[in-house]
Formats: structure tokens, sequence, C-alpha cells
């Protein structure tokens, strides 16, 4: 099976922590070149200092925020404009704020609309050409299982994770003959901040410990435990090798099974 990233370059959106840095480390042992941007410049530079150079690869990051795509776009750009080229593009972006969606401000919607569909969308046209050149392509969106099953209270992210994956599913379809494949990957309940962050608000509303809401969720996966970040990054890394060339415009759940639909 040939995994092998040597002399490829991957942009991870998101990196700084959570499932995005789990991609960045993931891509990097398979040979990456890894190109991680997130907001923070004091985090991705810690980030930086742990990913495997073994295959002399050159690590950098781009500080951007995905809420503003115009930020993004031309740093990017300019990353491009010095002659390299970026293979693998990784969006990831943090959740939007949880709550019933009747209540949902609409600039709050609008607001991540920017961060995960129009900041995609700029990054796959800014990468597109150079992946073309070089007869190899992938796009991979981290998005949701809300994209097969909404999750309640989780309004925002329910609407923008599943415009993302439309999108994709279009973006596939159109420039998968050069070379090029886009997919989406569904995180389930994973061991991060995030869902430290969801947990905590579940169990205030629940007047209920956090110990008790894992115990509940755990319950409704087949694996019976919350998911590793490096599970995740493992099967994110997977679709961007070689061996995944023939998989295009799929939803893959990385969820331990707990998604009911197929």
């Amino acid at each position: 099976m040939n995994l092998d990233l040597s002399n490829k370059t991957a942009l991870v959106c998101g990196a700084s922590q959570g499932l995005g840095a789990a991609v960045a480390k993931e891509l990097a042992l398979l040979g990456a070149n890894i190109v991680a941007l997130s907001r923070s410049e004091e985090k991705l530079q810690k980030l930086l200092a742990t990913l495997h150079v073994a295959g002399n690869q050159q690590h950098s990051y781009i500080a951007a925020d995905t809420s503003n795509p115009a930020e993004v776009k031309e740093k990017v750009a300019a990353y491009l404009a010095l002659g390299n080229i970026i293979h693998i593009v990784v969006n990831n972006t943090g959740g939007p704020p949880s709550g019933p969606m009747i209540a949902t401000p609409a600039d709050e919607l609008e607001t991540a609309f920017r961060s995960h569909v129009i900041t995609s969308h700029i990054l796959a046209q800014l990468a597109v050409e150079g992946m073309k050149q070089a007869g190899y392509g992938r796009i991979v969106n981290i998005v949701s299982t809300s994209v097969k099953q909404p999750i309640n209270g989780l309004g925002i992210s329910n609407t923008v994770r599943a415009a993302v994956a439309n999108w994709a599913k279009t973006l596939a379809n159109e420039i998968g003959g050069f070379g090029i494949t886009v997919n989406n990957v569904l995180p389930g309940f994973t061991k991060t901040n995030r869902l430290d962050y969801l947990f905590n608000k579940q169990a205030e509303g629940a007047n209920t410990t956090m110990d008790e809401i894992i115990k509940r969720t755990t319950s409704l996966i087949p694996a019976g435990r919350l998911g590793e970040p490096e599970e995740f990054g493992a099967a994110v890394a997977f679709l961007c090798s070689p061996a995944a060339s023939y998989i295009n415009g799929i939803n893959l759940p990385v969820d331990g099974g707990r998604t009911g639909g197929l």
C-alpha cells in the first residue's frame, strides 16, 4: 500500500490544536511538508516543533483567521506566489456556538458560513491549478456526523457542515478527472477541547456532571468509548495518500459506529 507523501505539501487549517494538529502530525509521519494555518502564531510554532522531520521535510506556518477569508486568501496567495505548490488542503475550522436553531442570530450563521464554506472555497480555488500541474491533489474537509444525522443543539453547525459537504461533492465531480479527490471526514465524539466544551454545556443544562455526560454518550457508541485524535488523523492521512486515489466525493464517519444512517 502506497502511503508515501514525500515531496508533497499539505496545508492544514486549524492545525494548532485538536483534530487539526492530529492530522498535521499524521501527514508529517507519511513524509509530507506541512504548512500549518491557524490564528495563534505561538501555538503554531509549538506545533511545528512536534512534527516528524526524518524525511527532511520543511514545515512552515501561516497565521491567519479562517473567519476572515480575505486575510486567508492574501497570505496563502503570497505563499503560492513564491513558486510553491499545495498538493493537499485540509479544511478544518473550529465549531460554531451551540444552541437552539430558532434562537440563533442571523449574523452568527453568516459568520459560520464565511469560516466554513467561503474560506474552504477560496483555498480550493488557490490550490487547484497547482494540483492540476502536479497531477496530484487532495482536498479533505473536516465536518461532522451531523451531515448524515443532525445533532440537537448544534443548529449552526448542522447547517454549515451540510453546506460544506454538498460543496465538496459538487467539486469532486468537477475536478476528479485531474487526479484530484475531494472528500469529507466526519468526526464523532473525539477527545478534544471542543468536545469538553460541548459536554460541559450539556452538564450545566442537565444539572449533572461531565463524567455522567461522558458515560451516557459512550453508551450510545458501539465501540464503547470516545475516539482518540490520532485515530481521526490517521483516517484523514489515508485519504490524502496515493493509496486512496480512487476514493472521491465521500462522507467518511470516524465515530466508532455511532451514526445511525449508512
